[in-house]
């Protein structure tokens, strides 16, 4: 089958997706036979060249819808579009810090008498939505991992399960750290090879003593099992959520097997429990994030068998009403109040008080707890909604999607070099940017009238870095991204007995 048409459920995780580049997959394809009747020169080549040229530098061209979606290619849209929620909170909050505007965006509506439009219900997961972005990637992991080691569970194919679970594990921490130790890699080569400051990052004075650096930071922070320190990489901040995505990865392929002989009630009880452990008696949200993810799958697998407990089909006939009330409680609790983690401070904001006496004792930070509950609810609700799941149907989504793994690595560097200039030149700046940046200080000061988060003065320099993110983002999914996934194949192939062909998953 073709790559071009494969969802999100034909891969074996939530990022290996493979998309045909070009139209040479189309002719090997149809299988044509051809052959040159003469041997004069003939102008093909160099238009061939002449499009890998324009392929390099605009990527984007090459991408193609495809001809059908897949039922579930909603929930590559919805990674995407969460991919760039995450790219969007951050350049917010990048730009804004200098004038201590933070505290609007990451507090409700009306918190200290301050009523914005970027601070309302709902709207705000336009601005600020980062967090439960990032919560509703850890849900989707999860429906993903499990899709198919699911779908053997209730078929009882439990030889095929064993494969496909060890397959999966060979090849997790192979594809979600080979793009990360890359692009860090060549970031901090970069910043060395041109002298580029970048605010919050404390370059030694030699390239040497940075890459010794880099990788003995880089070895702790891929080992699962490191406890104490900060959770951030130096050269990449935004990428804490990596040894977390691990980390559910090996609570859902562990779960997945403790459970596969389980009965139907029994799985989808041991599923549940396993969730209130996670969330109610360890400090363990992300888990809780992943078996949530793991059983909104089983459930689904076991809808299109007509096989779920009797208590679902009675709720039928109410199910667009109650999946239009799931829907709106997420949205509400997906803008929980995060400008700090006291609970105490959460209070204070309005719609909040009452609600903040439902955060359990494990929870250490308590926007998890929310976040919890808005990115279940949110991933449950979609495909029950018809135009919100055809909005995450679209081309833009479905692009996003695509490339959402490369985005979320590339977008902090751009951040960092290209975003922070541009931001000083139009009048956002800190202390270190005047100290570091004097030159472009202030050169071109756009206006910040408007509303906040709107303002000229912030989205025009988009003009500039959304375009080159994207650019950037493309090029990394098909240099660093997709080969990456096919690497840990071709390893995991090279492992095997020869003397049998293993089962492509």
């Amino acid at each position: 089958m073709s790559p071009r048409k494969d969802g999100i459920l034909d891969s074996q995780e939530w990022c290996d997706i493979k998309p045909s580049w070009s139209e040479k997959s189309k002719w090997l394809a149809e299988g044509v036979d051809w052959k040159p009747t003469t041997l004069t020169r003939s102008r093909r080549p160099s238009r061939l060249n002449l499009a890998r040229l324009k392929s390099f530098f605009w990527p984007v061209g090459d991408a193609k819808q495809p001809d059908t979606l897949r039922p579930t290619a909603y929930l590559d849209g919805l990674r995407g579009f969460a991919a760039f929620l995450v790219y969007w909170h951050h350049n917010e909050l990048w730009a804004h810090e200098p004038h201590v505007q933070n505290r609007i965006f990451e507090n409700a509506f009306g918190y200290e008498n301050k009523y914005y439009f970027v601070a309302f219900p709902g709207v705000r997961h336009f601005f600020t939505g980062g967090h439960f972005a990032v919560s509703t990637f850890f849900v989707i992991s999860g429906y993903v991992l499990s899709a198919k080691p699911l779908g053997l569970i209730q078929s009882g194919d439990h030889g095929k399960l064993a494969e496909n679970l060890g397959s999966a594990l060979f090849r997790r921490w192979i594809r979600l750290y080979l793009p990360l130790m890359a692009i860090t890699f060549i970031y901090l080569s970069f910043l060395h090879l041109f002298d580029i400051w970048v605010d919050n990052i404390d370059r030694a004075s030699t390239w040497r003593e940075d890459v010794w650096l880099w990788y003995c930071e880089l070895k702790n922070f891929s080992f699962v099992f490191t406890t104490g320190g900060s959770p951030f990489f130096s050269w990449n901040p935004h990428l804490w959520s990596i040894p977390v995505e691990m980390k559910g990865s090996i609570i859902v392929y562990t779960a997945l097997l403790a459970f596969s002989r389980c009965t139907r009630n029994a799985r989808l009880w041991c599923e549940a429990g396993l969730s209130f452990y996670f969330m109610y008696v360890a400090d363990g949200w992300y888990g809780a994030m992943f078996v949530m993810g793991m059983t909104l799958c089983d459930l689904d697998l076991l809808a299109k068998k007509n096989d779920l407990p009797d208590i679902f089909n009675k709720l039928e006939p109410a199910k667009t009403f109650i999946f239009y009330h799931l829907f709106f409680i997420s949205m509400y609790l997906g803008g929980v109040p995060s400008y700090t983690g006291d609970v105490m401070k959460m209070r204070d904001n309005r719609g909040w008080y009452y609600l903040s006496f439902l955060k359990p004792q494990a929870v250490f930070d308590y926007k998890w707890f929310y976040l919890f509950w808005a990115a279940a609810l949110l991933v449950a609700s979609i495909p029950r909604i018809f135009w919100l799941r055809s909005f995450f149907e679209t081309r833009f989504c479905q692009y996003l999607g695509r490339i959402s793994f490369a985005l979320y690595l590339v977008h902090g560097p751009v951040l960092g070099t290209l975003g922070d200039r541009l931001y000083t030149i139009a009048g956002y700046y800190k202390d270190s940017e005047k100290q570091n940046l004097a030159h472009l200080v202030g050169k071109f000061p756009l206006p910040k009238i408007g509303p906040l988060g709107l303002e000229p003065a912030f989205l025009l320099p988009h003009l500039v870095i959304l375009p080159f993110t994207l650019w950037l983002a493309e090029l990394v999914t098909r240099s660093i991204d997709e080969p990456s996934v096919r690497f840990s194949q071709w390893l995991y192939r090279k492992t095997l007995n020869t003397s049998t062909t293993p089962t492509k998953f």
